[in-house]
């Protein structure tokens, strides 16, 4: 932008092209306000490309629960595929570890699962409205997923069946033998199943998340790729001050994932921010022994799931500073692993790895800045960002225009973490 070129201006600039702030900017659209979507890359290219596309409603258990506590002792020694940690980093963010770990009691556990219900219920209904608005109804898959154990894990599928069933999320528990009628071209590697029913997924989420971006962009909307350098409080408004120019607009939402906290630091916000780094890598497909439906192994805490560009695989959780170097161990484990189950060829493509970004209590914040009028906070979403990407923007963008979020959002407030 050249000198004395004026800024744009907006009702709503929304940092970030992931889930959760396309759907934050769509949303806002959908409302009558003029709307502009910020990210260094393409909608959907970071984050929000690397999961296993899934729709779940039973997400709602969060990583930091007493079954955390329980297999603590096999996690500490490093060796697990489920999870791995980075001991400096741990000691270093030793305040952050042991919020999470006090997290993970009975007693607040259920209260997190009701609020990720409300935000999940409304997400899930946005999604499978605006996949068939934005032409991509061809890539959602109303098959359910599947979590499956090798060892004898029938007391763990009824625990979890059982905490689906409170908030009315049907599931069923599987044999060896209706898993096999279920998934007939794997191999049957698994004693016992959890189907999640009422869940689906797709074969892109990355595709998805650009179908949605060209729906707000027919609409009206903004798609702007540059580098954003900072935001500070303008008159009435703010200005966020580009790469390649600004955006003056009355209302800033900070839905940059990964990268929020170190954008909302000098203002004075100090956000619990850590990473959940995850790996993926795509195998060629056996067209005679397709995956019907994405599979949770359990066991090795990994998920392989059908997607455009091959089965994919990812990896479990690592812990870690969310710019530290590549380990693809955690994920080398589980490639032979879910050989034994899915018949698949070579490798196609990159490994690929990205950062999940948690707070604490694994909580997402969702509302207004405590400090500074027309900022909104819209982040922390975990690893189940594509799901609750719709409710959480469609929730920033009722508080936005003075309405009720259509869920319970007091959960979700950024107060509860920073003033």
């Amino acid at each position: 932008m050249s000198e004395g070129t004026p800024a744009q201006q907006v009702d709503v600039a929304v940092l970030g092209a992931g889930m959760v702030g396309v759907s934050a900017g769509l949303a806002a659209r959908q409302r009558g306000l003029s709307v502009v979507i910020v990210d260094r890359r393409e909608p959907g290219s970071e984050t929000s490309y690397g999961n296993a596309g899934i729709i779940s409603s039973g997400s709602i258990l969060p990583l930091n629960t007493p079954s955390l506590l329980k297999n603590l002792p096999k996690y500490l020694t490093n060796a697990h595929p489920a999870l791995r940690w980075n001991i400096a980093w741990a000691l270093a963010n030793a305040g952050w570890v042991m919020r999470f770990l006090a997290a993970a009691t009975p007693s607040q556990t259920r209260p997190r699962a009701a609020a990720l219900h409300g935000l999940i219920g409304t997400s899930l209904k946005l999604h499978r409205d605006w996949i068939v608005q934005a032409g991509a109804g061809h890539r959602i898959r109303e098959t359910g997923w599947l979590k499956a154990w090798r060892s004898d894990g029938l007391a763990a599928a009824q625990a979890e069946q059982a905490a689906l069933a409170e908030f009315g999320i049907r599931s069923e528990v599987l044999d060896r033998q209706a898993i096999s009628a279920l998934e007939p071209n794997i191999i049957p590697a698994y004693s016992t199943g959890l189907l999640h029913a009422q869940t689906a997924s797709v074969d892109s989420p990355g595709a998805v998340v650009k179908a949605y971006a060209q729906m707000l962009a027919a609409g009206g909307g903004t798609i702007r790729q540059s580098g954003i350098r900072r935001i500070e409080p303008h008159g009435d408004g703010w200005r966020v001050q580009l790469a390649d120019g600004e955006i003056a607009a009355r209302h800033v939402v900070v839905a940059l994932g990964p990268w929020s906290a170190e954008l909302l630091r000098p203002l004075g916000y100090r956000v619990p921010l850590a990473f959940e780094r995850g790996y993926h890598q795509h195998f060629v497909p056996n067209p005679a022994r397709k995956l019907l439906r994405p599979i949770h192994d359990a066991d090795g805490g990994f998920l392989m799931t059908p997607m455009e560009q091959g089965v994919r695989v990812t990896s479990g959780v690592e812990l870690t500073a969310r710019d530290a170097p590549s380990n693809f161990s955690q994920l080398e484990a589980v490639v032979p692993m879910a050989r034994s189950v899915v018949e698949f060829g070579d490798a196609v493509g990159e490994r690929w790895r990205g950062a999940r970004p948690t707070l604490p209590d694994s909580l997402p914040m969702i509302g207004a800045a405590p400090r500074h009028r027309g900022l909104w906070l819209a982040f922390g979403n975990q690893h189940i960002g594509f799901t609750t990407g719709p409710g959480t923007g469609a929730a920033i963008a009722a508080m936005i225009a003075g309405d009720a979020p259509p869920f319970e959002a007091q959960a979700f407030s950024p107060n509860r973490y920073i003033a």
